[in-house]
């Protein structure tokens, strides 16, 4: 039986770790909770900065960004980034070249972003952004 029928009373050493646990717990999702709220809510203004000179490059593919968000390749135009990057890389040849891409400047962010890590996935490691000078 669990039970023991000795009189001794002795003291109980052992650690009841059960309520630590659940305090670790609580505070571990409230600051998994709360750090997302405290990111979204930082207003950011980036810097305006002079654009550099670009590197005279004499091998390099070109991919635009027009205002509604359609994409070139060369001044050709592709359907969408998959076209894209199946464009690029049969333009690219295996060798190591140069993309630069060049969005208007009244373009969204989003199609820019997709087109961008479609060409990383895609296997692009030189990639550039042009910009026009102030």
């Amino acid at each position: 039986m669990a039970f023991s029928s000795s009189q001794d009373d002795s003291v109980v050493s052992d650690i009841n770790i059960t309520p630590l646990v659940d305090v670790m717990l609580v505070l571990l999702v409230s600051f998994i909770v709360t750090i997302p709220a405290i990111t979204k809510s930082v207003n950011v203004n980036l810097p305006k900065t002079e654009a550099s000179q670009p590197s005279e490059q004499k091998d390099h593919v070109e991919v635009s960004i027009d205002a509604k968000g359609a994409l070139f390749v060369d001044k050709q135009p592709v359907a969408d980034a998959q076209t894209l990057v199946q464009r690029v890389q049969a333009q690219l040849a295996g060798r190591d070249v140069a993309v630069n891409v060049r969005a208007d400047e009244q373009a969204n962010y989003a199609p820019i972003a997709k087109a961008i890590a479609a060409l990383e996935k895609g296997g692009v490691r030189r990639l550039s952004l042009v910009t026009a000078p102030e």
